[in-house]
């Protein structure tokens, strides 16, 4: 069934393989609210903890635009290392052409569960680890911390549920009139909801924090919050 910009995806079957890659970008653009401005106020907050000497990752790294971006804003410190780790082949692909020619940046195919990580001063996940199923989150979010430097920074950006039913009711009812803005059909909104079950699983703003927590953070601010959408800055 079509879910937009050409994508196809099945009931409970949504994946970022396939053809996915080639519309991605337009597609997440047009169905995450202040999409661009969380690149940016990433990019901003970077400033705060990449030394020139630093390593740094972003987590599902999907078709590179944020990994090149924070590269670009950091290019007075060329030797600063950027590393995209992403799990999809044809999202490696797309992202390796993206970031070809900025030579700081490496994007490697790898399950970010999995994958070797030097220590770090700039972690980023940006809507990655919602898709990471629950009994594996607490784990990663464990990895991120003790790959981090101290001092060293993880900014996440979720997609999260509401406290309570009534919230999580307005929630998704003006997250709908967003998307129909945006151009979407209702019957295309209908299909991208099916096709998220049992592949997107939000947690709580509260869930997130207490999965920081458990991991070590004691550091953690709200950057940017626009309904079910959240940015977090946790400082190990």
């Amino acid at each position: 069934m079509g879910v937009g910009q050409k994508i196809s995806a099945e009931n409970a079957g949504w994946t970022f393989g396939g053809d996915v890659a080639e519309t991605f970008v337009d597609h997440i653009k047009l169905s995450v609210p202040l999409y661009d401005s969380g690149h940016d106020l990433t990019c901003q907050v970077s400033d705060f903890f990449v030394k020139n000497d630093s390593v740094c990752y972003e987590i599902g790294a999907s078709t590179g635009e944020l990994t090149r971006k924070l590269a670009e804003h950091n290019a007075g410190k060329p030797d600063a290392r950027w590393i995209g780790i992403e799990v999809e082949p044809a999202m490696v692909k797309a992202a390796r052409a993206h970031c070809a020619e900025v030579p700081n940046v490496t994007i490697v195919q790898e399950d970010a569960r999995l994958a070797e990580m030097e220590k770090s001063d700039f972690i980023v996940s940006y809507y990655t680890i919602q898709f990471v199923p629950p009994r594996y989150r607490q784990e990663l979010f464990d990895k991120i911390y003790e790959t981090l430097n101290w001092g060293g920074a993880f900014v996440m950006f979720e997609k999260v549920r509401g406290p309570d039913a009534r919230f999580q009711d307005i929630m998704t009812q003006l997250y709908n009139d967003f998307k129909l803005r945006n151009g979407f059909s209702g019957e295309e909104i209908v299909e991208k909801t099916r096709s998220l079950k049992g592949v997107l699983e939000p947690f709580s703003t509260q869930g997130n924090l207490d999965l920081l927590a458990r991991a070590g953070f004691k550091d953690v601010t709200t950057i940017q919050k626009y309904l079910c959408f959240e940015g977090f800055l946790a400082i190990k």
